[in-house]
């Protein structure tokens, strides 16, 4: 599903090179580990002419006694799949599970002398192309102190600067994504002056600016119809926040009126009128006058939220609105690394502003179970947490550098069933769904092996019969499988009753908090993806179900079987069942080949599908659009323009992963929901694509597109290890999968012909990048105390010894130097082209509060007529 799945198994080689030769003596005294400098580098992408590359891990011996020879063992967390062997220079490569792996030392091995080095080289399949790559979480253990993990902190990740380190293979588009591509890429956007810009986002159905402005220095005196009293305390709260919570009503009104005729298809439309005598608003429900407050809050300046204002000016107009797709969706990875409740309301918070409202919740995976289930207490008392054991029995081990110990805040932690609740309530107060996510069969280590430790717990105590109760392993299993992330033992076994009481269980304690916060459950996501081939096929419960139910004729139909009883237990309670694309597929043949098409049996059954498999060149472009013409309800999940962890352009200091492609804001919002064929620019390496590349792809029917509620965008959280990394992973492209859930049909999306299409894209690229630069980016700055939004990088075109400058979102300000210091809040403005010829220019994009981009760093050449002159 959505990660590295494009990883094949790697060969790990090594070279042990010392500066200087000496014998030493292995040591059996711990050592310093603040003493180990370590550090890592890609060494070369195509390694020796394949489809893999060399990677190197260098030690160095800071301290004044050797490193000790034997007794040790050195961790570390890799996203590539290592085969265990021994090195040059007697050092052993093993892989305990997942992306788990330790250097251990062989017979042989002499350790590292003071001032020495030891490097050591892996050869793997794919590539390296930015930090995020790297290994993380390095720790060593001590044999005297096998329970107890050492984090070395002196790791540094060496930058890749050559094409040898960033060339993924041969005909890759480009090392890197450079100043000048920026600057072409920006250059299509035309700054477009405040005053023409739309101040309601997303765009609306109609919006008429009046120019007659309502200017409030005290609160309007709001009246509501009952049927919208919720809304009304909504909208004096949200004045209060701008005009403090001291202000007191004035003469002017504020109306809420309920009116059905202008709700819409989705029953969230409403009207909005802004005079200089008040504000009206129209809807047929609390969500359509929910959202008129949030277009309210959209027209008035970013600045209001940096400060309690005197008074506040509303720009007059008339608006009518209504969203085009129902479900429009965002999904968060708690389970890979954590993020707590904070992040959770304030992600709320946007989706709300932005008129999201279904907050897919991606709580339990291999690496973590992250809600507590008060009867199961071991989902969060081992299933919540990571570091370091000798057994593993009671823990999660370490995963994306999560490191030894359990006070790491991404490797562990979990909200409780209050932190639960809390963050249902602020949802629904919202109209924001919460779809709790339960990954099955696979991607479900961290609930197997807590219910391990359950088992063993309580048959200790002489309760087998309870120990076996929610046990989710098959203990007799043989079957040997690697899950894509290379775990070994992820998978629930579905032939045990205790897997479907599990299942239960989980659900009633769900469907329990959901009942006292008072929020809605319809539906559960139940998972499905990624099942590895080879599990069940040695488990004795497996062969005994399949030879006591006929109609299970293979491994393969374990997996329906599994489906009807999920399916089963939901309806039991009321519920449907939502699920990633696997769970609507059915694996048969075609001309003697494996194919999978899309599986009649649960068409009718109300299933929802997440299809994220859309890479553009991969294959599966059509998933999508097979699924829903067959009948299932699809929401368009694809990594091609939806995964937000995908970074957001190639180069070494941008993080997140590439195997989808490169994801920027343009990616979500140049997706046209029932052609995305249309206006797919580049395939998921980065070359160009022509429609010719569609050829023979299914299209969406009628009946198809009747079966797509929406879209949503999703952050898995693999290299997502703090709130700022979240945030800025997130923002701007929540913005663009905003616009392209709420709005119209755009009419460059509907155009037939190609030249007038191209050029009604491009005015609409240019008026959404201007409202990101001058109005939403600028509001972010402040709203909610501020949010770490990506501050896109300054693209510079260099010609004849003068720089000319750009940025993607007009409005944001660019300061350079041409002295070699860092720019700052004080460096001169970039306003016109600078004559700069013979010096290295610094430019850096600020916010409005000051926050700035990453440096842009060119050397602009001596003019040619200033070198002739200097010639004279």
């Amino acid at each position: 599903m959505k990660r590295y799945n494009y990883l094949g198994k790697l060969v790990a080689t090594g070279l042990l090179l010392f500066n200087t030769v000496a014998g030493v003596q292995a040591q059996q005294t711990p050592y310093d580990v603040a003493r180990l400098k370590t550090s890592w580098e890609v060494v070369e992408n195509h390694y020796q002419g394949k489809d893999n590359f060399l990677s190197a891990f260098t030690l160095v011996n800071t301290a004044n006694k050797p490193f000790p020879a034997k007794g040790w063992q050195l961790y570390f967390n890799f996203i590539r799949t290592v085969a265990a062997t021994e090195l040059p220079g007697h050092v052993k490569v093993e892989h305990i599970n997942g992306d788990l792996y330790r250097f251990v030392p062989a017979e042989g091995f002499n350790g590292i002398a003071p001032g020495d080095s030891l490097k050591l080289a892996i050869a793997g399949d794919a590539w390296a192309v930015n930090f995020t790559d790297a290994p993380t979480g390095l720790y060593i253990v001590w044999e005297n102190q096998p329970e107890k993990g050492l984090l070395i902190k002196d790791y540094s990740i060496r930058p890749s600067t050559t094409a040898k380190q960033l060339m993924r293979y041969p005909g890759d588009k480009t090392a890197v994504v450079t100043p000048t591509d920026i600057f072409k890429q920006n250059a299509a956007v035309k700054d477009i002056p405040a005053s023409q810009l739309p101040l309601v986002f997303p765009t609306p159905v109609t919006y008429n600016a009046t120019g007659n402005n309502l200017v409030l220095n005290a609160l309007p005196i709001i009246t509501a119809d009952p049927q919208l009293s919720a809304s009304a305390d909504v909208l004096k709260e949200e004045l209060q926040a701008l005009l403090g919570k001291r202000a007191t009503p004035g003469t002017l009104s504020a109306t809420l009126t309920y009116d059905a005729s202008v709700a819409g298809k989705h029953n969230e439309g409403y009207s909005l009128k802004v005079s200089p005598q008040g504000i009206v608003i129209k809807a047929g429900s609390e969500a359509g006058a929910f959202y008129a407050i949030q277009s309210l809050k959209t027209l008035i300046a970013p600045a209001a939220w940096s400060a309690v204002q005197k008074s506040v000016t509303i720009p007059g107009v008339e608006v009518t609105d209504e969203p085009r797709f129902g479900y429009r969706a965002f999904m968060i990875d708690v389970a890979r690394n954590f993020h707590n409740k904070r992040d959770m309301l304030r992600i709320l918070d946007l989706m709300a502003l932005y008129k999201l409202n279904v907050l897919h919740f991606h709580f339990s995976d291999d690496e973590g179970w992250r809600v507590e289930i008060p009867s199961l207490p071991e989902l969060t008392q081992v299933g919540a947490k990571r570091g370091h054991s000798t057994t593993w029995r009671d823990i999660l081990p370490p995963s994306y550098g999560s490191g030894p110990d359990t006070t790491n805040t991404a490797g562990t932690g979990h909200f409780s069933r209050n932190d639960f609740i809390e963050i249902l309530r602020y949802a629904t107060a919202r109209h924001i769904r919460v779809l709790p996510e339960i990954e099955s069969p696979g991607h479900a280590r961290a609930a197997v092996k807590s219910m391990e430790s359950r088992y063993y717990r309580l048959k200790a105590a002489g309760k087998e019969q309870e120990a076996t109760e929610y046990l989710l392993t098959d203990l007799q299993d043989k079957s040997e499988y690697q899950s894509v992330q290379a775990w070994s033992d992820n998978v629930m076994n579905v032939a045990l009753p205790s897997t479907y009481r599990f299942l239960d269980k989980v659900l009633e304690e769900l469907q329990a908090m959901y009942k006292e916060a008072g929020a809605p459950l319809t539906q559960v996501h139940m998972g499905g993806d990624e099942v590895p081939g080879g599990v069940f096929e040695k488990s004795p419960a497996c062969i005994a179900l399949m030879q006591q139910d006929k109609s299970i004729t293979g491994v393969n139909d374990l997996w329906y079987y599994y489906y009807r009883k999920v399916n089963d237990l939901l309806k039991a309670r009321g519920l449907t069942v939502a699920g990633w694309e696997e769970a609507g597929m059915r694996k048969t043949s075609l001309a003697g080949e494996a194919q999978s098409i899309p599986n009649p049996d649960f068409v009718n059954d109300n299933f929802q599908l997440n299809v994220w498999n859309n890479v553009i060149g991969g294959g599966q472009e059509d998933l999508s659009y097979r699924l829903a013409n067959a009948g299932y309800k699809v929401v368009l999940s694809g990594v091609s323009n939806f995964y937000f962890d995908m970074a957001y352009m190639k180069s070494f200091d941008e993080p997140g992963y590439y195997w989808g492609g490169f994801v920027d804001v343009d990616k979500p919002f140049y997706f046209i929901p029932f052609d995305y064929y249309k206006n797919q620019k580049v395939d998921g390496k980065g070359n160009p694509v022509t429609q010719d590349m569609f050829v023979g792809k299914d299209r969406l029917t009628g009946f198809g597109a009747s079966n797509i509620p929406g879209i949503q965008g999703l952050l898995w959280s693999e290299t997502v290890t703090s709130s700022d990394r979240m945030e800025y992973m997130m923002l701007p492209k929540l913005l663009g999968l905003s616009e392209r859930a709420w709005a119209q049909d755009p009419a460059w999306a509907t155009e037939k012909d190609p030249a007038k299409a191209e050029a009604l894209y491009a005015q609409a690229w240019s008026v959404f990048s201007n409202v990101m630069g001058k109005r939403e980016m600028p509001r972010l700055d402040y709203y909610g105390g501020g949010f770490n939004w990506r501050i896109p990088t300054a693209g510079v075109a260099v010609e004849n010894g003068v720089f000319n400058a750009n940025v993607q979102m007009p409005g944001l300000q660019i300061r350079y130097t041409t002295n070699g210091e860092e720019p700052t809040l004080k460096s001169p403005l970039y306003t016109t082209p600078v004559a700069a010829g013979g010096k290295v220019v610094k430019l850096k994009v600020f916010s409005p509060r000051g926050r700035s981009s990453r440096t842009t760093t060119v050397k602009v050449p001596v003019a040619d007529t200033q070198m002739k002159n200097n010639k004279l």
